[in-house]
């Protein structure tokens, strides 16, 4: 395993867990956690995003470039990214089923239109 593998492998499990954590202390009410679950939650994204930069230096990569693709790529990502996870909340924490369900569904939907976004159609 490459060195710059692993690093990105501790970074990203280290990060993902922060940020699910934070997610759970956040929406679940019985936990009582809000404030330190916004906090947690934002530490794990900090932790990702510095795993990208760290793991394009290892990889003698030149930094990314924000074009226009790209904004358009991040912006549809953190739509649908958004949606699934309201329609998520809907089902499992407010009960709210069947909206919850075509919510999720267009989240889903929006995060695969990421394909042709990022790919290209040919």
């Amino acid at each position: 395993m490459k060195k710059s593998n692993f690093v990105t492998l501790v970074m990203s499990t280290v990060g993902g867990i922060l940020l699910a954590i934070g997610t759970c202390m956040s929406l679940l009410p019985e936990w009582n956690a809000f404030r330190p679950g916004i906090v947690m939650g934002t530490v794990g994204l900090v932790v990702l995003l510095a795993m990208i930069a760290v793991r394009r230096k290892m990889e003698h990569k030149a930094p990314i470039k924000w074009s226009g693709k790209t904004v358009l790529a991040v912006l549809v990502g953190i739509a649908g990214a958004l949606a699934l996870g309201i329609g998520m909340c809907m089902t499992m924490v407010w009960g709210i089923l069947v909206t919850g369900i075509l919510v999720g569904i267009v989240g889903i939907v929006t995060l695969l239109a990421l394909i042709p976004v990022c790919k290209g159609i040919k």
